[in-house]
């Protein structure tokens, strides 16, 4: 009778002091942790208010979005894979870069990219540019169609409309005769074919080895919706590889989609750098089914003259290398700095370097989407863009069809090309790749690409940009406030 009595007040008193204890301690907890693992004092900041403030919902959010758990698990994967690349001795030394007809204005560009990737600057490549689905996709076909040995795919987004279900038809095809074909989807991109059928169940009923990348469940809990891999990469038997912005769909066919389709840029890449290229795509499948596989070291000759580099970038890596790198290549430029990006939303370092050399007297030009397809990514940018405008810099805005290309050239000689927009989910939070390109030929090729599109494109103004009505300023204004985590 008497411990019926007492389990009443008992479970009162767990009920009443269970949730005060876990409010106690469980925001200060999350709050410390942010402290001490945060790079950016801004995001410390804001974390820590948010466990403070909300000391229940606060560290869910932020065990969901705040905590880089892909970094422990990459670092214990790492410690494992094995690391050979067959073309690192075949290093250019900065001082060399002459001997190729580059400018020696560059050769501190050069320094900075051995330091941050560790990777050899390669020469003997041949880059070829490829715009739209029309020229990128029959290349890619034709590649994969050819393939004796292998086949690595890492894309993003893989639809199964027209495009998709040639690139399923092909890829079986290859696994059916023996190719060893692997494709690697984003746990998160793949579900931009939905409400279709999802292209990984379609792929293994036919054959094909897929896997997702950290895809999201619920059982074991895992909701991340950062993280992501970004990347586009497909490597063939080692001697050819495909890269740039492109994923794989109708919406890139523009001849068929017009206004409604997607302008973008893909590069066909011979040459020396490919094994780094598939080095990448290796550590990427590694790191998602914790299988290695050695390095082809395909003998890929030396079919053309461009210099070209990977640089791998993720929330694995202790260093921001890409961000790292396109401040470094503004503030090496002596002429023009001329960038091409869906999404512009550059770090403190890089509008910083970018003033610098709009001061300086370069053409510093900016060419964004007039319309894009993620509203308030448009409205964030545009809200930061007063400081750029301010110091000379050169804004535009292409209508329509949405272009998703991505180029950042410097001078005469330099052009980065790869998956990485300029904002702080490509620079900091998505897996990345980026290709350094050191060629006059490759880099006047593609200035007359941004010369084109910013001919066709409207200048914006500082005038245009104060004109804006109160109300659009409040609301890019809202949205500039969490433009690190849009």
């Amino acid at each position: 009778m008497n411990l019926e009595v007492m389990d009443g007040p008992w479970l009162a008193q767990l009920q009443f002091w269970v949730p005060i204890v876990l409010v106690t301690i469980i925001g200060p907890a999350a709050a410390l942790h942010a402290l001490l693992h945060k790079r950016e004092p801004s995001g410390a900041f804001g974390w820590i208010a948010v466990c403070l403030i909300f000391p229940l919902a606060g560290p869910i959010l932020y065990t969901i979005f705040g905590i880089n758990r892909v970094q422990i698990r990459a670092r214990r994967l790492d410690r494992r894979a094995p690391h050979s690349l067959g073309a690192r001795d075949r290093i250019l030394n900065a001082d060399s870069v002459e001997r190729h007809g580059i400018d020696s204005d560059l050769a501190g560009l050069v320094r900075a990219g051995d330091a941050l990737t560790q990777l050899p600057l390669l020469e003997g490549n041949a880059v070829e540019a490829l715009p739209n689905g029309e020229r990128a996709y029959p290349a890619m076909l034709q590649a994969i169609e050819s393939a004796t040995k292998f086949v690595y795919l890492t894309t993003y987004i893989f639809e199964t409309n027209k495009t998709g279900k040639l690139f399923m038809d092909v890829l079986a095809a290859a696994a059916q005769r023996g190719v060893d074909v692997r494709v690697l989807i984003d746990g998160v991109g793949e579900f931009y074919s939905w409400p279709r059928r999802r292209p990984v169940r379609r792929l293994r009923k036919r054959g094909v080895r897929v896997a997702r990348f950290l895809p999201p469940r619920v059982l074991p809990p895992s909701l991340r919706i950062n993280l992501r891999n970004h990347r586009k990469i497909l490597v063939v038997d080692g001697r050819v590889a495909f890269t740039g912005g492109m994923n794989i769909g109708d919406r890139h066919l523009l001849k068929t989609r017009g206004k409604r389709g997607v302008e973008d840029l893909h590069f066909q890449i011979d040459g020396p750098v490919v094994s780094q290229i598939e080095e990448v795509f290796l550590g990427d499948w590694a790191f998602t089914t914790g299988r290695h596989t050695e390095l082809s070291n395909a003998a890929t000759g030396h079919p053309g003259k461009a210099l070209c580099r990977a640089v791998e970038d993720g929330p694995t890596e202790d260093a921001n290398r890409l961000g790292a790198l396109l401040a470094a290549a503004a503030s090496t430029a002596r002429r023009r700095v001329w960038i091409m990006t869906p999404y512009f939303l550059p770090s403190r370092e890089l509008a910083g370097a970018l003033v610098s050399a709009a001061l300086r007297g370069l053409d510093v030009s900016i060419i964004l989407p007039g319309r894009n397809n993620l509203a308030f990514v448009h409205w964030a940018s545009r809200h930061g863009l007063e400081e750029l405008l301010a110091s000379g810099i050169k804004v535009f805005y292409r209508e329509a069809p949405f272009v998703h290309t991505k180029l950042f050239l410097v001078d005469d000689d330099y052009v980065l090309v790869g998956s990485a927009n300029i904002d702080p989910r490509s620079l900091r939070l998505n897996f990345e790749l980026g290709i350094e390109i050191y060629n006059r030929g490759v880099a006047e090729n593609l200035a007359g690409y941004i010369l084109d599109s910013r001919n066709r494109s409207r200048r914006y103004t500082l005038e245009d940009l104060r004109n804006r009505g109160y109300l659009a300023r409040l609301r890019d204004s809202v949205f500039w406030l969490f433009s690190p985590y849009l």
